[in-house]
């Protein structure tokens, strides 16, 4: 098995972890960001911004993970993979629309949309990323 370094990377951009994760990883060598699942947080408070309203939830998910990628002097043409957890698959549609508008066109990374039993804090999404770079 090879060794590798690993970073943590974290920034008050972004809420800070409320379990037993960091923010992101770097891996060395790789420059890999393995990125936890931001939900619609605001920095430095413990509740979501708009509770019930998925597109304001998914705005503030898109700025938190746009905060620990910039902390990581990455950006959105860095990410190659996301999971998009969803409490409502019927949401799909409007999560789309605002997670498209990240990325350039036809620059989309490979993702992974799943409807979950249950989010953290009763969010109704929730997006893990990793980047390279």
């Amino acid at each position: 098995m090879s060794e590798f370094e690993r970073s943590v990377v974290s920034t008050e951009r972004a809420p800070a972890a409320v379990g037993n994760y960091n923010q992101a990883i770097v891996v060395s060598g790789t420059r890999t960001l393995y990125a936890s699942g931001q939900i619609g947080l605001i920095p430095g408070k413990p509740e979501l911004g708009i509770p019930g309203d998925v597109s304001a939830q998914t705005e503030q998910v898109l700025r938190n993970a746009l905060a620990v990628l910039e902390a990581a002097q990455m950006g959105w043409a860095n990410v190659v993979r996301a999971t998009i957890f969803l409490a409502n698959m019927g949401d799909f549609s409007v999560v789309d629309a605002i997670y498209g508008r990240c990325f350039e066109p036809g620059r989309h990374p490979a993702r992974v949309t799943v409807q979950a039993a249950g989010l953290p804090k009763g969010a109704l999404v929730e997006i893990d990323l990793i980047a390279v770079g």
